[in-house]
């Protein structure tokens, strides 16, 4: 599903410089809700957000590729996992990192989930580690039996208020939709941001020229 425009950079700027503050969660929840009314799909073509650098190369359907040398600051989200531990994008540094923003009411995000472990298996012994992104699920129960159903053996962030959605620093490829996958390169900068469903091989696809990278 599509962000709303009103889901903007500015509105991520503004809710970071509130952290701390009780309006803070306030704006990051309504961010997140906008997210949901916009339903739930994997449709529309989209080469790139208003945001975007000129640079960046859009790939096709909903896929955008940031060469080496336009990369933006590394994404480090920090949180806690479905269990209550900590759990933090920096500690998979020299790692290949596919992070995928889910919810377990979204059908998509469903329909994606076998084949996103699938692809885990085999590629985390190559130095990929998969780590998923929970968001807009108000009780934790329902993200643990999503996991347990579809037999993820990943870490997963616990999201309900959508905060996690607004860190991405400025200037990066940020979740303008649920599913999103987002691939970050070994320095955990967003190399590749698919804004639909990805089957396992086209999964796959956008992983392996991260991967092959050799710094």
């Amino acid at each position: 599903m599509r962000l709303r425009q009103s889901y903007s950079r500015s509105t991520s700027r503004s809710a970071h410089r509130s952290a701390r503050t009780p309006g803070a969660l306030v704006t990051a929840f309504a961010a997140a809700a906008a997210l949901a009314l916009t339903g739930c799909s994997a449709s529309g073509v989209h080469t790139g957000s208003s945001n975007d650098n000129a640079n960046y190369v859009a790939g096709t359907g909903l896929t955008t590729t940031v060469p080496v040398k336009d990369r933006k600051a590394p994404v480090d989200l920090s949180g806690t996992d479905l269990d209550g531990k900590a759990l933090s994008l920096s500690s998979f540094k020299g790692k290949v990192v596919v992070l995928n923003v889910w919810g377990s009411w979204c059908p998509p995000c469903r329909a994606e989930a076998a084949g996103f472990e699938s692809v885990f298996q085999a590629t985390q012994a190559k130095g990929v580690q998969f780590v998923g992104l929970d968001t807009r699920d108000p009780q934790i129960t329902q993200a643990r039996l999503f996991v347990k159903g579809k037999k993820l053996t990943y870490p997963s962030f616990y999201d309900a208020s959508g905060e996690l959605l607004l860190k991405f620093p400025a200037g990066t490829l940020d979740p303008q939709s649920i599913p999103t996958t987002i691939v970050l390169d070994r320095q955990g900068r967003v190399a590749v941001r698919a804004l639909t469903a990805l089957t396992a091989d086209q999964l796959t696809a956008i992983i392996k020229p991260v991967l092959a990278e050799t710094s």
